[in-house]
C-alpha cells in the first residue's frame, strides 16, 4: 500500500543536505510529490513530500533519513499525510492566486501583523514569504533604507470577494502605516510586463516645469496656485493649462536650456530606467509638460517614446501657446494604446506611472497603474500606488529582487 509523507529538516545551512536526503530517498524508489526549501539567517528550512509504493520501505527510509540527518546536526520531523488530505491539496490548483507586495523604509512586525490579519479575515491561504530586497544594516539611516516583502497568496474563488473591498482596506492600512501595499492577480501578464509609460512633471523630475518657467517669468505664485488646483483635479487639465501657458507670454527662449540642465531627478529614477533597459523594456515618457524637457531626459536616459507639448516660440519668445494637439489625461491614455499595439504589446503588459488627476486615464488603461507619490485623490482613485520609497520601487510591484536590480 503506497504511502505519502512529509519530512520536515531544519537546522544551520550547509553544502550537501538536500542531495543526501535525496539520495537517501531514491534508493526506496520514492516519489517527490513537493519541495520547498527557505534559508533565512543561514538556518535552512526544507520540506519534501515522498510517496512510497509500500509501508516496509516507509520504515526503512525513516530509519535511515533519521540516522543520517540527527548525524549533520539537523532537525527532522516526518508526518503521515493521507491520500484525502493529498487530493484536497492537489485540488487547491484551481484557486485564485494573488500577490501582495509590502514597500516601507523599515518593515516592522506591525506592518506584517496588519497585512497578514487582512489575508486571513478574507480566508486566503499564504503559499509563500519572500524578502525582494537586500538585506538592510541594522544602523542605516531610515530615510535612505528601503525594504519590500512579498506574499503569494491563494484562496477558493467563494472565499474571496470582490477585488476593490480587499484593495481598500490595504489602502487603508498603508496609510496608517506609512507604508505602501500592493494586491495583484498573480497572473502570466504580471511576470511578463514590456512598456512602462511615464508622467515626467513631479514624476521622473521632482519640479513641475510650467512652475519654473512660470517663476522666470514672474508669475511663479500665479501658475502654481492653477498647477496644484489642477493635479488635485478641482479643475480640467486643458483648461488649466492653458490658463498657465497665456501667463508665460514674452518668456525668452534661454531661460529653457537653464531649467533643463538644474532638473533633479526624483529618487530611484535612473535605477529604475537602467534596470528596465537592461531587461528590454520599452519606456516612454506622455507628459503634459513640454517637449523640450522631455527630449532632454531622453538623451540623458534613453527613452524610447517622448509625447508632450510644443512651446510655440516666435522670435525666440514664448508666445504663450502650444502647437498642435494638447496632451491632457486622455490624450495620455490614448497614445499609451498607440504604443502598445505598434510594439505588439498587450494592455495588460503595460505599465503606467503619474502622480495628477489628468495621469488617472492612462493609469487604468495600463495592466499596472502606479500612483506616484500621488495627491491623496489619485492615490485613492487607482488601484496601486507608491509614496514610501522612489521610483525603483516600482520594480517591487513588478516581482524583480534587489539581486536582479
Amino acid at each position: 500500500m503506497k504511502e505519502i509523507l512529509l519530512i520536515n529538516v531544519t537546522g544551520e545551512d550547509k553544502p550537501g543536505v538536500t542531495s543526501m536526503i535525496a539520495e537517501e530517498l531514491s534508493k526506496y524508489d520514492a516519489n517527490i510529490l513537493d519541495i520547498g526549501q527557505a534559508l533565512i539567517h543561514d538556518r535552512l528550512s526544507l520540506g519534501l513530500l515522498a510517496e512510497f509504493s509500500d509501508s516496509h520501505k516507509t520504515s526503512d527510509a525513516l530509519k535511515d533519513l533519521l540516522f543520517k540527518i540527527d548525524a549533520m546536526g539537523f532537525s527532522v520531523k516526518f508526518t503521515p499525510v493521507s491520500k484525502a488530505d493529498y487530493e484536497h491539496w492537489v485540488s487547491g490548483k484551481n484557486k485564485s492566486r494573488f500577490s501582495i507586495t509590502v514597500l516601507a523604509r523599515r518593515i516592522s512586525a506591525e506592518h506584517i501583523a496588519g497585512v497578514t490579519k487582512i489575508i486571513a479575515s478574507h480566508k486566503l491561504n499564504v503559499d509563500k514569504i519572500e524578502r525582494l530586497s537586500g538585506r538592510v544594516p541594522v544602523d542605516e539611516d531610515t530615510a535612505n533604507a528601503k525594504a519590500s516583502v512579498e506574499f503569494l497568496v491563494s484562496g477558493a474563488e467563494e472565499d474571496i470577494c470582490a477585488h476593490e473591498e480587499i484593495r481598500q482596506e490595504f489602502f487603508e492600512l498603508a496609510m496608517r502605516l506609512d507604508a505602501d501595499i500592493a494586491f495583484q492577480d498573480d497572473n502570466l501578464f504580471r511576470r511578463t510586463r514590456r512598456l512602462v509609460c511615464f508622467d515626467m512633471d513631479s514624476t521622473l523630475i521632482e519640479a513641475e516645469v510650467i512652475d519654473e518657467l512660470a517663476i522666470a517669468a514672474g508669475v511663479g505664485d500665479q501658475v502654481i496656485a492653477i498647477t496644484e488646483s489642477a493635479m488635485r483635479g478641482e479643475i480640467d487639465f486643458s483648461e488649466s493649462f492653458a490658463q498657465r501657458l497665456a501667463l508665460l507670454e514674452g518668456l525668452d527662449e534661454s531661460v529653457l536650456a537653464g531649467i533643463a540642465g538644474s532638473l533633479k531627478l526624483t529618487e530611484g529614477c535612473e535605477k529604475l530606467i537602467e534596470t528596465l533597459k537592461l531587461y528590454g523594456f520599452k519606456t516612454a515618457i506622455l507628459s503634459g509638460g513640454f517637449n523640450y524637457f522631455g527630449r532632454y531626459l531622453q538623451e540623458k536616459l534613453g527613452f524610447d517614446y517622448v509625447y508632450a507639448n510644443e512651446l510655440d516660440i516666435v522670435d525666440g519668445k514664448v508666445t504663450g501657446k502650444v502647437k498642435g494637439t494638447i496632451v491632457d489625461g486622455e490624450q495620455k491614455a490614448k497614445l499609451l494604446s498607440e504604443i502598445a499595439k505598434k510594439e505588439g504589446i498587450e494592455l495588460e503588459q503595460v505599465v503606467a506611472v503619474g502622480d495628477g488627476a489628468n495621469d488617472l486615464p492612462m493609469l487604468s488603461k495600463a495592466g499596472l497603474g502606479i500612483a506616484f507619490r500621488a495627491k491623496p485623490l489619485v492615490k485613492e482613485r487607482a488601484e496601486h500606488a507608491i509614496s514610501t520609497l522612489g521610483l525603483d520601487g516600482i520594480l517591487y510591484l513588478m516581482g524583480y529582487r534587489d539581486r536582479e536590480i
